[in-house]
């Protein structure tokens, strides 16, 4: 798995593309797909660094995948619609699942969304197993959680969903929705909420 960051808009939000690292991935059009975790891509200048970096790496978007709602996650998702409108978005129109832990698999990837509800109502995690790698959202942050007191949040939620992410291993890579990457294992040791 390859992982780039950008840091976008004001809040230093995180975007992430992500890519599997098999070569047999190529389209016919030799474009390798590609994952778009929280476009928070914010005005042209950011708009086109992402997409500059898509062309460039030869990839093709095959999903969106939203954290949650709130505006510096999605303020470049326009900009990814107006090039890709057929573009599937998990994670935009989420209501809690049935059953807990749903798996998917795109781009040659496999993850389970994980409902973790706290910072927002529809806040979602995606955990990629197989590479030991949990993209958080502002759900968990190195050394910190997402805030509570805004429209959606709600603390005793957020606790229950940190409980959640406590029983990963402890390897697992965390890319937080704003900051730098930790691992569960840390978090559990350092983080005061975990």
């Amino acid at each position: 798995m390859q992982i780039k960051t950008f840091y976008c808009n004001p809040y230093r939000e995180c975007t992430y593309i992500v890519t599997a690292d098999r070569e047999e991935l190529k389209t016919d059009q030799a474009l390798r797909p590609c994952l778009i975790i929280d476009p928070g891509m914010y005005g042209e200048r950011e708009e086109e660094r992402v997409m500059k970096y898509l062309t460039e790496q030869g990839l093709q978007p095959a999903a969106i995948l939203i954290t949650h709602k709130h505006p510096d996650h999605v303020c470049g998702l326009e900009c990814l619609l107006r090039q890709w409108p057929e573009l599937p978005i998990l994670g935009l129109k989420f209501t809690m699942p049935d059953q807990p832990d749903q798996v998917q698999e795109i781009a040659g990837m496999r993850f389970r969304i994980l409902a973790t509800p706290g910072h927002k109502e529809d806040s979602l995690c995606f955990w990629f197993e197989e590479e030991n790698t949990l993209f958080s959202g502002d759900t968990l942050f190195e050394g910190s959680i997402g805030r509570t007191d805004l429209p959606g949040g709600d603390m005793q939620q957020i606790i229950r969903s940190l409980n959640h992410l406590k029983t990963l291993p402890d390897c697992t890579i965390v890319y937080a929705g704003h900051g730098y990457p930790t691992t569960i294992g840390r978090e559990k040791q350092q983080n005061p909420y975990m």
